[in-house]
């Protein structure tokens, strides 16, 4: 059985300081970077592209979770991976071709993820999930950090998690919105084995504290392979 993994995003750093918030992910005890792309029309908010993500990959010693937040992603798949993206996530809400999608992404040669807005049923991943490295149950509605947890996500974590069992997938399940240390516990004992965390961990007095918290957290119903 394998620990879950924590990822600190970026999007709730100081950008004035991001070569600290780099160095603060690569020292802790946290195992990847999750990096949020918005674009203004999927969500409401602009965040950060292409440049910015080279910038970060270039001194990352971890894994780099590229979110895309973006309408038609399928069309910047490439650009991210060529910016330095270990894995890929785009968002079932904005794909027409979702599975044409999953397969860019990984022909790319990177881990593909797709994410499921509060109000998208977990039914949209029946056709992909063979496909998937990491399934992403947003807990907030995208577009803005420091928002409150939905806690009617619970159940959609376990139905995730059973449609993963019966179809037999690699897929890992991702939570991200809200995390902290607060329900950290409930999410993983719902299946959840990857904790997004920005304003629980770039909002502390110490970031390394917190993330070194979340990752003992012992909450493990699920074995992973």
């Amino acid at each position: 059985m394998r620990s879950h993994l924590v990822a600190p995003s970026l999007l709730a750093a100081d950008f004035r300081r991001l070569d600290r918030a780099v160095e603060l992910v690569n020292t802790s005890e946290a195992d990847w970077f999750h990096l949020d792309v918005m674009d203004g029309r999927f969500v409401p908010n602009i965040s950060f592209g292409q440049f910015i993500i080279e910038q970060i990959a270039r001194d990352a010693e971890k894994y780099v979770d590229v979110h895309l937040m973006i309408e038609d992603p399928g069309r910047y798949v490439e650009s991210f991976a060529r910016a330095g993206a270990s894995g890929i996530t785009v968002h079932a809400e904005a794909c027409t071709h979702l599975h044409r999608v999953v397969q860019q992404i990984r022909e790319c040669g990177l881990k593909a993820g797709v994410a499921l807005n509060p109000h998208t049923p977990v039914s949209q991943l029946e056709n992909v999930i063979e496909d998937l490295d990491t399934v992403l149950i947003m807990t907030v509605n995208p577009g803005f950090g420091g928002q409150q947890f939905i806690y009617q996500s619970i159940p959609k974590l376990r139905q995730t998690r059973d449609l993963i069992t019966v179809r037999n997938a690699r897929a890992v399940i991702e939570v991200d919105g809200g995390i902290g240390l607060q329900n950290a516990q409930k999410v993983l004992e719902a299946g959840a084995r990857v904790l997004v965390a920005g304003s629980a961990v770039f909002g502390a007095d110490d970031p390394a504290e917190v993330i070194r918290q979340l990752k003992a957290i012992d909450a493990n119903p699920v074995a992973y392979v």
